[in-house]
């Protein structure tokens, strides 16, 4: 995104349209700071801008996967979705695509007010390689990946910056206490911020292992509303 200075008129009424800051007040003008932006097209949208003095700019490889990854009006081309690009966990289980026995582990990395580059993306997706995890295939960041035995991303990709970018797989129960170490470890470590969802079947008598796997290890939760009932879907099996 572009401010054409001959229609800016320097009211600055824009600046707080933008989720991650990059719309500057200058002396004589106000500018989009061009590495700063990830192309969300927020500030456009806003109508805030009387003079139409934004500019949308046509995007090339790689600077199109700001938008791609940002932009909820654009969908992502491997997977048909806009916004973050993913169905994510909580509908594709009632599919079942979780098994009993099995969780299901998301890994956002930015937020609108933070956003993140692949850099940050790519030492997750490292981590993960390394524990022989595969990826969720239906998922953008998956199709970034150059090297799923590395976890590692095409080089050109990785000082691009979006709002938010998830990571997403899932790995048999008694893996979750060595993940929850890895991560407690490597998110701290990251320069932006990360939050992580999990998904588990409850098992045939009722009882939830996630439930009592997150109370075990002291690790605050809010259970999510959208739960699958099994009507009309086959329920997971072991």
């Amino acid at each position: 995104m572009k401010i054409d200075p001959e229609k800016c008129t320097r009211c600055a009424r824009c600046i707080p349209f933008c989720p991650v800051g990059a719309i500057r007040a200058r002396e004589k003008k106000v500018a989009v700071e061009f590495d700063e932006c990830v192309e969300c097209g927020v500030c456009a949208r806003s109508g805030t801008c009387q003079d139409g003095a934004f500019i949308k700019e046509d995007l090339a490889w790689p600077r199109i996967l700001r938008a791609e990854f940002s932009d909820p009006m654009i969908p992502h081309k491997k997977t048909a979705i806009a916004g973050r690009g993913t169905a994510e966990m909580k509908t594709n289980d009632v599919t079942g695509r979780f098994k009993r026995g099995e969780a299901g582990v998301a890994i956002e990395l930015g937020r609108p007010g933070v956003g993140t580059r692949f850099t940050e993306v790519e030492k997750v997706t490292r981590e993960i390689a390394r524990l022989k995890i595969p990826l969720e295939e239906a998922n953008p960041v998956s199709a970034l990946v150059r090297d799923p035995s590395v976890g590692s991303l095409a080089p050109e990709i990785l000082q691009e910056r979006v709002l938010s970018a998830i990571v997403e797989f899932k790995i048999p129960f008694d893996r979750l206490d060595y993940l929850l170490k890895l991560l407690s470890q490597l998110l701290p470590k990251l320069d932006t911020v990360a939050s992580v969802s999990l998904i588990g079947c409850r098992d045939q008598d009722g009882r939830d292992p996630l439930e009592e796997f997150l109370v075990r290890n002291k690790i605050s939760f809010y259970p999510n509303g959208k739960v699958n009932i099994g009507l009309g879907r086959p329920l997971a099996k072991i």
